[in-house]
């Protein structure tokens, strides 16, 4: 096999001549794999010759099964050697000329960018902690308490804004009861804006036992196609009311709710659980102002290919992120009115810059001569072999070569985060 290479812009344009001998071997491969399925008259099935076959169905019967499997065996050569081209696309192929001779072909591949890194050092970004005030401690002892505190059935009064209530309800429009508007014993929190707009607001003033018809009007933008901007009735009937009693934040309260004596001590536990989580929002937000700016710097052209496959992972999270709700993608563009092209849309600007985030990183790395070391590697093994309550060893034991890359990679990828933020 001869090849030659030629580079265009953003692609590589690969050469191929395939050999006589070589084209024979190929077909002789294909034939002795396949020959099994063929019958012929005067022949038993799977002892037909294969000169017998060719001159019955034409002498390229076996041209594109030979070509289908020697492409990839003389594609990939190719790759190995010329280590410079990293494709990111599937290769476009064109066949020449196929005969007795030999094959000619081209296989032009979409390859990785060259990125003309702009500034990414000194770029003098600040990190800011948010400081913890004293109102940030009371909201966290506020929702503690919320947590805890106690449902006290009402006897005595109606439904108020902020009441939990246990109702039976029936809806219809026209008249004609609709799919999913009728249920008993449901739970709802007046305020919390739930329902439809204007129903939870109906049922305050109403009593328990108390039974009435509720006028409302489904938003113009509802999921169900058959309900947007009708009106419709509800026939409620609250079954029981309930309001939230608060515990009161003192000492007691703090023993009730921690491990510690004193209200003064959880409250020191909270600062600095909110100190922590502070400055870990401040280090992430920096990071990520570094590695925006650094991106922004760059120029590179970001193959239409890299966002397309970019998208696709991110429709395949949202799908994954569904199945969990127990939704199916398929549902859900129907319930939202849109298509997958829609999502696709959305997703294509974040896509681009994920893209392109991550070519520019990678010429850091490249520029900075960044590499994965075998401190940082038994480093970051030793931390996944504690997270699974093994030792090291027992984790390199069963290492594939692939995890072994991804945690090269993964050393590398904060290594270069580190270098920059270092720098800047």
């Amino acid at each position: 096999m001869k090849y030659k290479v030629e580079n265009k812009k953003g692609q590589v344009v690969i050469s191929f001549t395939i050999s006589a001998d070589e084209w024979e071997q190929a077909i002789e491969s294909v034939y002795q794999k396949t020959k099994g399925k063929f019958s012929h008259v005067g022949f038993r099935k799977g002892h037909v010759p294969r000169k017998v076959l060719e001159n019955a169905y034409g002498k390229a019967f076996f041209y594109e099964d030979a070509f289908n499997e020697a492409f990839p065996k003389y594609y990939y050569e190719v790759l190995d050697k010329e280590t410079q081209i990293f494709p990111v696309d599937r290769p476009d192929v064109d066949v020449k000329s196929i005969d007795d001779s030999g094959v000619k072909f081209t296989a032009t591949v979409t390859v990785k960018p060259e990125v003309e890194l702009g500034e990414y050092k000194n770029l003098k970004i600040e990190k800011h902690v948010e400081k913890v005030e004293d109102k940030d401690i009371e909201s966290e002892l506020n929702k503690m308490a919320d947590k805890n505190a106690r449902m006290i059935v009402v006897e005595d009064r109606a439904v108020q804004n902020g009441d939990e209530v246990n109702l039976d309800y029936s809806g219809s429009v026209d008249g004609v009861k609709f799919e999913g508007g009728t249920a008993e014993k449901q739970t709802l929190e007046i305020g919390s804006g739930r329902f439809i707009p204007g129903f939870e607001e109906q049922l305050v003033g109403m009593k328990t036992g108390e039974e009435k018809d509720i006028n409302v009007k489904f938003p113009e933008n509802y999921h169900a196609e058959n309900l947007k901007g009708k009106d419709a009735v509800f026939a409620v009937k609250i079954n029981e009311i309930k309001y939230k009693q608060l515990p009161v934040i003192d000492d007691e309260f703090a023993k009730d709710v921690s491990e510690f004596d004193s209200l003064e001590q959880l409250k020191n536990d909270i600062r600095q659980k909110l100190e922590k989580q502070n400055e870990e929002a401040a280090e992430r937000k920096f990071e990520n102002e570094i590695i925006d700016k650094v991106t922004e710097n760059a120029k590179v052209d970001v193959p239409k290919c890299m966002v397309e496959t970019q998208i696709d992972s991110y429709i395949q999270e949202f799908e994954y992120t569904l199945s969990y709700q127990g939704i199916k993608l398929e549902d859900y563009v129907k319930y939202t009115n849109s298509s997958i092209d829609d999502l696709r849309k959305i997703y294509a600007e974040r896509a681009e810059k994920t893209v392109k985030t991550r070519l520019v990183l990678e010429a850091v790395v490249k520029a900075e001569n960044i590499e994965a070391d075998d401190e940082s590697i038994e480093k970051r093994i030793e931390e996944i072999a504690a997270q699974m309550g093994k030792t090291a060893e027992e984790i390199k034991k069963n290492f594939h070569s692939s995890e072994m890359d991804y945690i090269k990679n993964e050393v590398v990828s904060k290594k270069v985060v580190d270098f920059l933020k270092a720098n800047n």
